[in-house]
C-alpha cells in the first residue's frame, strides 16, 4: 500500500497515541496536533517519520491552515471528553468539540486532504431503546459533551457533501486498552479504577454495577480507523464496538479488590451496546480483541507500571 503523509488531532491522547503509534509502524509520515503534554509519544520522539506540532485547533490561524499541506489523511480526534465537566463548562465544550471540528475541517478542505475521519460518540444515543443499537437508531444526547460531539459529526459529514471531501465517521463505544507507555492511559473508565488499584484504595462504581457496556478494545478501534481511512467508501457513519457487553462489576472483578457503590450520577445508562453489522459489511472490520483476553493485557501492563507501588 502507498504510504500516505497522516495527521491526527489530539494525537497524544488514549486512542490518537496508538494511532500514531500504528501508522509509523506501517510506515507513514505523521504529523500530530496537540496541546499539553506529549509525554504519552516520548518513546517515538526522535522517530524519523514523526513531526509534533503544539497547536489549539480551536484557534483558526494561517499557521493551523499550514499544518495540513500536502496531507492525504486526516484523523481528528482532539476534544474534551467528560460529560460531567461538559456541564459545568459548556461554552468551552462547544469552543473545542464544535469549532474546533470546524476548523480542522476548513484547513483540511482548504489543503484538498484525500480523507478525513472523524471520532464521534455513541453517546449520541442517549439512553437507547434499541439494543444493538444501529446507526439509525434514534439520536438524544443527554449532555453538552454527546451533543458537541454530535454536532461535530453533523459538521464534518455537511463539508463532506457541501465541499466534496471524503469523510468517514466513526461513533466510538467504551473504549478501553493498555497504556503505549508508562504515560498512557488505560482508556477512560479503566483509568479510574486502574488509578484507585495502584493508589490501594476502594473502586468506585457508581450504580449497582450490573450496567452493560461494550468494552472495545484500543487497537480494535485503531484498525477501524485505518480501515476507514483505506476505504473508497465516504460520508458514512459507522459504529465501532466490540459486539458484546459486559457489566461494570465484571471488570472491577478482574482487576480485584475492594469495591465501593455510590449513587449513580451523570451516565445514567443501563446499557451501551453497537449493532456492528454494517462496518462489517460495508468496510470488513471486525474486532479482534475479546473481553476476556482484553482484560489480561491489561491486567499485564498493570503488573508492569504497579511493580513497587502496591503493598
Amino acid at each position: 500500500m502507498d504510504k500516505k503523509n497522516c495527521l491526527v488531532t489530539g494525537g497524544t491522547g488514549f486512542i490518537g497515541s496508538h494511532l500514531v503509534a500504528r501508522l509509523l509502524k506501517d510506515g507513514h509520515k505523521v504529523r500530530v496536533l496537540y496541546k499539553h503534554s506529549a509525554k504519552s509519544l516520548s518513546q517515538l520522539k526522535n522517530h524519523k517519520n514523526l513531526l509534533m506540532l503544539k497547536m489549539d485547533v480551536s484557534i483558526y490561524s494561517k499557521k493551523l491552515e499550514d499544518c495540513f499541506r500536502g496531507i492525504d489523511w486526516v484523523f481528528h480526534l482532539a476534544g474534551k471528553t467528560k460529560s460531567s465537566s461538559s456541564i459545568k463548562d459548556s461554552s468551552d465544550y462547544h469552543r473545542v468539540n464544535v469549532n474546533g471540528t470546524l476548523y480542522v475541517l476548513e484547513a483540511s478542505r482548504k489543503a484538498k486532504v484525500k480523507k478525513f475521519l472523524y471520532a464521534a460518540s455513541s453517546a449520541c444515543y442517549g439512553e437507547a431503546d434499541i439494543f444493538p443499537t444501529p446507526e439509525t437508531a434514534a439520536v438524544n444526547p443527554q449532555y453538552p459533551y454527546a451533543l458537541t460531539k454530535y454536532l461535530g459529526e453533523l459538521y464534518a459529514l455537511s463539508w463532506g457533501k457541501i465541499y466534496k471531501i471524503p469523510v468517514i465517521s466513526l461513533r466510538l463505544f467504551d473504549i478501553y486498552g493498555t497504556p503505549v507507555n508508562k504515560f498512557g492511559s488505560f482508556g477512560p473508565l479503566l483509568s479510574i479504577f486502574m488509578a484507585q488499584k495502584l493508589k490501594g484504595i476502594p473502586l468506585t462504581v457508581a450504580g449497582d454495577g450490573r450496567q452493560r457496556r461494550d468494552f472495545t478494545f484500543v487497537s480494535d478501534v485503531v484498525e477501524a480507523f485505518l480501515v476507514a481511512a483505506k476505504s473508497k467508501i465516504s460520508n458514512e457513519v459507522f459504529n465501532v464496538g466490540s459486539g458484546e457487553t459486559h457489566t461494570i462489576n465484571e471488570m472491577v472483578k478482574f482487576i480485584g479488590g475492594k469495591v465501593t457503590y455510590i449513587p449513580k450520577q451523570f451516565d445514567k445508562r443501563d446499557c451501551n451496546f453497537a449493532d456492528i453489522s454494517k462496518i462489517k459489511k460495508m468496510l470488513g472490520w471486525e474486532p479482534k480483541v475479546s473481553f476476556l483476553d482484553g482484560m489480561r493485557k491489561v491486567m499485564e501492563a498493570k503488573g508492569k507500571m504497579g511493580k513497587g507501588r502496591e503493598k
